[in-house]
């Protein structure tokens, strides 16, 4: 859960581990997406995600969000074994732990800001902390839009709302698929720097796929994946050095 303090003398867990992972989608062409991904994600870290179109990125997103079941391996997700689990247990892990961000905002039109944002905490039938998703919003530089519609935001200020949507239940883990890309430049950083902000300052952890190198940067590890594989990582990225590992992969 955001906020929580782990002892100083502890080492830092891992916050979501996949271990042996691999994801097949059966059909006529049958395609092996992932193909036994062991990686783990610190507490309190920000990740990126990054591999040539079709490396397999999204679905080990998905897998270790919950939002899709593995066919081989096991998913530790906040201690708990998801791969283990079916609904609706599974959604219950979900919700208790993990806020998601799309590229595509997955705001409800009908609903002004502030029911957007407290939408998933009702319908996990769990009473929601207003004064959190308050400040939450006052964070993201909301305060005074509650009731805005989201047609009467900018795609900048949708994300945002999508943001603290993630944040209202105090999630230990953020997924982000590409939460950037639908938005400009400026913005784009704007709402990275956000998710920098609660890594530092509320011990959230971040997953994030991505597929450019200057929002791999804001990262402090970059994870890269190349035919359903691991290719390797960096830490303390910068843009220079996630281009020319890039580049290398799609040679």
């Amino acid at each position: 859960m955001i906020l929580a303090q782990q002892s100083r003398s502890a080492p830092p867990r891992d916050a979501v581990v996949l271990a042996e992972v691999s994801k097949s989608y059966p059909g006529r062409a049958a395609v092996r997406a992932l193909d036994r991904v062991t990686v783990g994600f610190t507490s309190g870290s920000f990740t990126a995600v990054m591999g040539p179109s079709g490396s397999g990125k999204s679905t080990l997103l998905h897998c270790a969000a919950g939002l899709d079941r593995p066919s081989e391996g096991r998913v530790l997700l906040a201690g708990h074994d998801i791969s283990a689990l079916r609904e609706p247990k599974l959604t219950v892990v979900r919700r208790a732990h993990v806020g998601f961000v799309f590229q595509s905002f997955n705001l409800v039109d009908a609903l002004s800001v502030w029911d957007n944002v407290l939408l998933p905490q009702r319908l996990a039938g769990v009473r929601p902390d207003e004064a959190w998703a308050r400040e939450v919003l006052a964070r993201v530089g909301l305060a005074g839009r509650e009731k805005a519609r989201p047609g009467e935001l900018s795609g900048g200020q949708q994300q945002r709302v999508a943001l603290a949507r993630a944040l209202a239940g105090r999630p230990e883990v953020i997924f982000g698929d590409e939460p950037t890309g639908a938005l400009d430049l400026s913005t784009g950083r704007e709402v990275l720097a956000l998710l920098r902000r609660f890594v530092d300052e509320f011990g959230a952890t971040v997953v994030m796929v991505t597929h450019d190198p200057a929002a791999a940067a804001w990262a402090d590890r970059v994870v890269f994946l190349a035919d359903g594989r691991l290719a390797g990582d960096l830490i303390a990225p910068t843009a220079a050095m996630v281009s020319a590992r890039m580049v290398e992969l799609t040679r």
